[in-house]
């Protein structure tokens, strides 16, 4: 390829010291009309001062470009900067979904791109890599092709097989903030990179906030870390609490009372609802991120849950789902499934100890099953992995060759050919209501070797003939279909309230496979919108037995994170309230042991 001399791949090199600056100043080398990248993840290291810095300065018409929206977008959403918008998800975790971005697509404000994220990262490796295009995996029995007009089909040349074909994604600015830098500019990254790595590579201009700044020589007395070297970077400005309220470990833990507070707000402008506190970030939440998973495990913990024998629903579905991993599955906890992750942890702590589980979207990589407390999760599961990683080496090497078993995730919509539906629904009134979107499950639903879906409310709303967008699908369904594509052929199921459904490989259509205890045959066809199949050897699911329920409620998830799931919008507000509360009780009894350890000195 001849590289010309307006070539944009010229743009992305950067010289060998980046320029040491104030925020305001970092904030201010953000023009209009760019295209614009959010590093971080989740709740996780998130550069929430550059970006209320950026929000202030009078930016505007900006592409918002990131795997995922959340916090970022809401910011930028409400300070009018963004003109356009290209994500495979927006969420606010357990806080549910954005406003601003909702009402945004939902009136068509604002164009949304939905991508599928394995598009989404073969476009930044192009330009990384310095090719105009890149291919990948089709997401089969998906819309979402149709839904990426910068995707098209193309056959390999050498095989004849069909892949998708996705052109360079250069991004003009993309912000991120990191836990160290040195002072000729190496910046350090400690725990999951989501797909920082390659962002940065397809940026032109890399803008980093740090909580400090060492000597040259410094970063090498951490142990596990990730490093920008300083030609990546453009420039940096030190900031101490810079992810504040999310987290930025091992300085502090994510604030969830702060994010509970500005997300239960309608008066008060995120711009200063997400500022640090004038006395500074609670030592709790520095203390909380020092505290050792050893210490946790012997720590008595307070429940949210009742004491009662009977198991609930939420029960009876974590230790269902727990059924189907045994010492060969390796389980993904994706985006926000804590049922999943729960049921993930019950499998490891009872009958499957051997099994890998991977949290924050496999950047944790073989976790131990740490008990679920808000406000630790990320630093235990940091802790006890084996490895960190990043969304796009973590596809490469784990689910693009199918060695992932498992990533079961809550669905919003199914219907009778199991396709799911989380881009959007159509109300009986008219209109949309936007949902978060597909995330990965486009390309995963075929990767993975089962093919495993939960509905909370089993309802003709959420049950349905034909879903109006397949924003996922299981479209390799048979073994000769997924072997001749290098898969596993494994079990497709989507489990609900009522009952246990199986994706038959033969007529493509769910059947009924097991029903919920003391739940009738009738209550489900009445709940389903097509018409039910039973299977012949149909049974009742069976009631996890009391030494499960014991570890479910007392070791995994003593603050039922998991009944988060199986609630109202109405009634989250008080739920997650009630959690926060024990969540508080919890941290700050392992803070306690803690110090009397001197872990937390």
């Amino acid at each position: 390829m001849t590289i010309r001399a307006d070539h944009p791949n010229l743009s992305l090199v950067k010289p060998n010291r980046p320029k040491f600056v104030e925020v305001d100043e970092l904030a201010a080398m953000v023009r209009s009309d760019e295209s614009f990248g959010v590093g971080g993840h989740h709740f996780a290291r998130l550069p929430i001062a550059l970006l209320r810095a950026i929000g202030k300065s009078g930016v505007k018409n900006l592409r918002y470009v990131s795997w995922a929206g959340g916090l970022p977008l809401e910011l930028l959403l409400e300070a009018e900067a963004v003109a356009e918008i290209d994500i495979c998800f927006s969420s606010l975790d357990i806080f549910g979904l954005p406003p601003r971005f909702r009402a945004a697509a939902e009136t068509n404000a604002l164009p949304v791109r939905d991508w599928t994220a394995l598009a989404m990262i073969q476009a930044l490796r192009a330009a990384q890599q310095n090719l105009p295009s890149m291919p990948f995996q089709l997401p089969q029995g998906s819309d979402m092709m149709a839904r990426m007009p910068q995707a098209t089909v193309a056959r390999d040349p050498f095989s004849g097989a069909e892949v998708g074909l996705i052109p360079a994604l250069r991004i003009d600015t993309l912000v991120l903030h990191a836990q160290r830098a040195d002072e000729s500019g190496n910046v350090q990254i400690i725990g999951p990179r989501a797909l920082d790595y390659a962002m940065v590579g397809a940026a032109r201009q890399v803008l980093v906030t740090v909580e400090e700044i060492v000597p040259v020589g410094a970063l090498s007395n951490d142990g596990r870390q990730s490093i920008l070297t300083r030609n990546q970077v453009s420039a940096i400005a030190l900031a101490p609490g810079g992810a504040y309220p999310t987290s930025c470990l091992p300085f502090y833990v994510t604030d969830y009372q702060a994010l509970s507070d500005t997300f239960g707000s309608r008066e008060t402008p995120l711009m200063d609802s997400l500022s640090i506190p004038a006395e500074g970030i609670d030592g709790v939440l520095r203390d909380a991120a020092k505290v050792r998973a050893d210490t946790v495990s012997a720590v008595p913990l307070p429940a949210v849950r009742h004491d009662a024998a009977d198991a609930s629903i939420d029960e009876v579905i974590a230790a269902r789902i727990a059924v189907e991993l045994d010492n060969d599955s390796f389980a993904s906890a994706g985006a926000v499934s804590p049922l999943a992750n729960v049921a993930y942890r019950l499998a490891k702590a009872t009958h499957a100890p051997d099994m890998i589980i991977t949290t924050m979207s496999c950047g944790h990589l073989d976790i131990a099953p740490s008990p679920m407390i808000l406000s630790l999760i990320e630093s235990l599961d940091a802790e006890t992995a084996v490895a960190h990683a990043g969304g796009d080496d973590t596809y490469s090497t784990y689910y693009q060759p199918g060695a992932v078993t498992h990533e079961i995730v809550a669905a919003a919509q199914v219907d009778r050919r199991g396709r799911v539906n989380t881009i959007a629904l159509r109300k009986p009134s008219g209109g949309m209501i936007r949902l978060p979107g597909q995330g990965g499950m486009a390309d995963v639903a075929n990767m993975h070797r089962d093919y495993l879906l939960y509905i909370t409310r089993h309802s003709p709303l959420s049950i349905v003939d034909a879903v109006e967008t397949a924003s996922s699908a299981r479209g390799l369904l048979t073994a000769a279909e997924r072997g001749s594509h290098g898969y596993r052929t494994g079990r497709a199921l989507v489990i609900t309230d009522l009952c246990v459904f199986e994706l038959d490989p033969s007529s493509r259509e769910l059947i009924v496979v097991e029903t919920m205890p003391c739940v009738t045959r009738d209550q489900i066809r009445d709940a389903t919108g097509f018409a039910v199949t039973f299977s012949a050897d149909c049974r009742e699911t069976a009631l996890p037995s009391a030494e499960t329920l014991a570890v479910l409620r007392e070791r995994i998830d003593p603050l039922s994170l998991r009944r988060l799931e199986f609630v109202s919008a109405k009634e989250r507000g008080a739920l997650i309230a009630e959690i926060l509360s024990a969540d508080r009780s919890a941290v700050e009894r392992c803070i306690a042991a803690s110090k009397q350890l001197g872990q937390t000195a």
